[in-house]
């Protein structure tokens, strides 16, 4: 089942000499339950692409399919909606709200959305992230990796359509890197999560189902694995 469609996705900034193309006609679909690392050089628009995939986002031209939906159609009220139900995002900083305890900042999407949380659906995705004694903690009581695990839940708990997450590891040591590797992956695995990275970690890459290599806005290599 096809869950993403980019179509000739071009994102420009600027104007005559001054014009800057960091996306140039880039087009892909993507396959439920994929795993897909997205490299490429600083500067060469991967994470461009990813925050117009997320909606965050909008390209100068072309469309963006997720489940049936081209997102380029809502109005910002509908895809902000969009987003919260079927877009997890997942960033390098991990973006937590400093004054929420961990389970505030796992549910804040819902909460958001007018739906009350599964406790059931908390306690089960809790102990697959080790954080079973962490809810009632803040985030500066958390380890960068234990902060990262409250980020990839809080992405998981709408059970999203597409889970994208932008240089995830970036700001770990080896050990909790490895530790966010496994549990993304174990998420795609047990649950055929459809997960979108971007990285420079080639132990990510090398752990993909697949690799597009974007360099100059444009994609280089889309490599089954």
């Amino acid at each position: 089942m096809k869950i993403l469609e980019t179509k000739n996705l071009c994102k420009t900034y600027g104007e005559g000499d001054t014009l800057v193309k960091a996306l140039d006609n880039v087009s892909f679909s993507v396959e439920q339950g994929e795993f897909i690392a997205i490299v490429g050089p600083s500067g060469s628009g991967k994470s461009t692409l990813l925050h117009i995939l997320g909606g965050v986002d909008v390209p100068t031209s072309g469309e963006v399919i997720i489940n049936g939906t081209k997102i380029s159609d809502l109005d910002e009220t509908a895809l902000a909606i969009f987003r919260r139900r079927q877009i997890g995002l997942i960033y390098q900083f991990y973006n937590l709200i400093p004054i929420l305890t961990v389970e505030e900042n796992l549910t804040l999407p819902l909460l958001l959305d007018g739906r009350k949380p599964d406790q059931k659906q908390i306690e089960m995705l809790v102990e697959k992230l080790g954080l079973e004694n962490r809810l009632k903690h803040l985030p500066n009581e958390l380890s960068g990796g234990q902060q990262q695990r409250v980020s990839i839940g809080r992405a998981l708990l709408n059970s999203p359509a597409l889970l994208l997450a932008d240089e995830p590891t970036g700001n770990l040591d080896s050990e909790n890197s490895k530790e966010i590797i496994k549990l993304l992956r174990q998420f795609n695995k047990e649950n055929k999560q459809t997960v979108i990275i971007i990285t420079h970690d080639e132990r990510i890459a090398l752990s993909a189902d697949r690799v597009i290599e974007i360099n100059d806005g444009k994609i280089l290599r889309d490599e089954v694995r």
